[in-house]
């Protein structure tokens, strides 16, 4: 094979390795967005907290393995070392099987201890189980992937990737929509059986691509089986090997896992505990103990009614009113992150072209050009992170009451939303910040500045949620503080180390201001609207959609108008050098 057909080789690889990210990453929003709408909040609760330690263990089990694994078997094939690759499989799916299985039994035999005790939210424990063999079948789906992407084939993983996305889709939908449906008389337990049947869409589709995933290996290994003379080393070198490549990549992803894992936990022991507080002083209680969200303390009101209601009638049937307004509070919150999440997935295409840029400009020690590039990266991104973020912030309320379809306590999660919205704009900008320190081979400080920003945002949540004065709204601002210090720190350091750093002013200034001038505008007119078609739902959908259209208008109309992309940011885009002469930018 030429060089250039090796180059080909190499950019369709990850062309379609980042079209088919693309289209999982759309069907996860398609899923999530409807799902927040036809779950109720407490079930919400337990759907999150259950995907949350499922993240973690997947984190634990997959993060490192399967780049260690695609780097050994491209060096085996470079070398022409047939038996010594078939060796490194089978030593990675050993390790792959050990650490699912480990993980599957946590989930499954030990749910309830999960659920109660790390979760903080006993009625978890259906969700966790319902997820329990998505993480064991994914974790072998991820021993066939990095083989695959060792031999630059990247079909096998975007296509099993395709069949998860739309099993969660259509089936994770569907069982939910049954379930809540169906003539279950316990309205709390169907509740939870519908978080169960959202959650068992993705173990299914893991199954399927598992199932997909064998029968590739097996008939590609059939097909391309050659003869080898070359001896393998020992299974415990392989072994060492692969853990000496993947253990620093491990650490690296399961940082922020870890930290909302702990999260999960600790706002809803916070919740339950201003709830019991509450509880021991309520004879006296008014909104003015919590005059800034008021509506808590409603919740837990309404709960405890419902409660003495029970215990009149059977004691045995009655709910915890104090679990089951953390339920609630934190259902409410864990929807609007759903709708936060999407700014950040804008950035996966853009953060992988990143890496490759900006270390070929380095490689040919072209200083200038790397820095135009993560300039580029950058601006593109603050045009993108920016209005996404203030959009968030100045719609909040209208946009969380659009996509839940009122299914939700707009009230509470507005205003999240509203915080959560500044939040996703750092977010971005500290994904992307570390994106282009690791293509300036400086890899180990984003792990430490992201660990400081856990412990901030620990320390806030703590603080604040277990204040009656902000209770639930203390997690988002703990969100926002941790990636607040993330994103300042990465900057600084890019600042400090980077040969031909970026210059800050000239990436974020314009785009700042046409963000912040575009946000009020979409405000204004959303309110304004509203006024006027005010009263069914369709009415302040029409006012929300139109605040939004003309957000956009403005926006793009001072993007133009301000100068804000260069020649070289069109460029990096598909038919830029036209957009660019359209737009009389030179």
């Amino acid at each position: 094979m030429s060089n250039q057909q090796k180059k080909n080789t190499f950019y369709g690889a990850a062309a379609f390795l980042a079209m088919t990210t693309i289209i999982v990453k759309v069907i996860g929003a398609i899923y999530k967005i409807p799902l927040t709408a036809l779950l109720p909040d407490e079930a919400y609760a337990d759907f999150n907290a259950a995907y949350n330690i499922y993240t973690f263990f997947l984190t634990i089990s997959t993060a490192g393995l399967p780049v260690a694994l695609s780097k050994t078997v491209s060096e085996c094939n470079a070398l022409g070392r047939q038996n010594q690759k078939a060796r490194v499989f089978r030593v990675a799916f050993s390790a792959f099987l050990f650490m699912g299985l480990f993980s599957f039994v946590c989930m499954s035999v030990f749910s309830p201890i999960v659920a109660t005790y790390v979760l903080q939210n006993e009625k978890a424990v259906f969700a966790v189980l319902a997820l329990s063999p998505a993480v064991l079948c994914t974790c072998i789906c991820s021993a066939f992937r990095g083989y695959a992407q060792g031999h630059m084939n990247m079909v096998p993983t975007g296509i099993s990737q395709v069949i998860e996305a739309l099993c969660k889709l259509f089936l994770g939908l569907a069982l939910a929509f049954l379930v809540l449906n169906s003539a279950i008389p316990d309205e709390d337990l169907k509740s939870r059986l519908s978080a169960s049947g959202a959650l068992l869409g993705v173990s299914i589709g893991s199954i399927l691509s598992v199932a997909f995933l064998a029968f590739n290996h097996i008939r590609t290994n059939q097909r391309e089986r050659t003869h080898s003379n070359d001896t393998p080393d020992r299974s415990r070198d392989i072994l060492a090997k692969l853990l000496k490549l993947a253990i620093p990549i491990t650490l690296s992803s399961c940082t922020l896992s870890i930290v909302n894992l702990i999260d999960t936990g600790l706002v809803q022991s916070q919740l339950q505990s201003v709830f019991t507080a509450i509880q021991d002083g309520l004879t006296g209680i008014n909104n003015s103990v919590l005059d800034i969200f008021p509506k808590s303390v409603t919740i837990f009101q309404e709960n405890l009614s419902k409660f003495q209601e029970a215990v009149l009638t059977d004691p045995n049937t009655a709910l915890d009113p104090i679990l089951d307004s953390a339920r609630s509070l934190y259902g409410a919150y864990s929807k609007t992150m759903s709708i936060y999440n999407l700014p950040f997935n804008l950035m996966v295409p853009l953060t992988a072209c990143i890496v490759p840029g900006v270390s070929a400009c380095i490689a040919r020690r072209d200083g200038l050009g790397a820095q135009r590039t993560t300039e580029s990266a950058m601006r593109v991104s603050a045009l993108i992170a920016l209005p996404c973020g203030f959009g968030l912030f100045a719609l909040g309320t209208p946009i969380i009451q659009l996509l839940t379809v009122g299914n939700v306590d707009e009230s509470i999660a507005g205003p999240l939303l509203s915080i959560l919205g500044i939040a996703s704009l750092f977010v971005c900008i500290q994904v992307v910040a570390s994106a282009i320190l690791q293509a300036n081979g400086i890899v180990n400080l984003p792990i430490i500045t992201m660990v400081i920003g856990g412990v901030s945002k620990v320390i806030v949540s703590y603080t604040l949620v277990g204040n009656p004065k902000f209770m639930i709204y203390g997690a988002p601002i703990g969100t926002l503080t941790c990636f607040v210090v993330v994103s300042v720190l990465n900057l600084i350091i890019i600042k400090r180390m980077v040969p031909h750093p970026p210059r800050l002013t000239v990436v974020f200034f314009k785009p700042l201001i046409a963000s912040i001038i575009m946000a009020a505008a979409a405000w204004g007119c959303q309110g304004l609207l509203a006024r006027f078609l005010s009263g069914s739902f369709l009415k302040n959908a029409m006012a929300t959609a139109g605040g939004i259209l003309v957000g956009v208008v403005v926006y793009v109309v001072l993007i133009v108008a301000l100068r804000v992309l260069s020649k070289e940011d069109l460029e990096m885009m598909p038919k830029g050098d036209k957009i660019a002469k359209l737009l009389r930018i030179r």
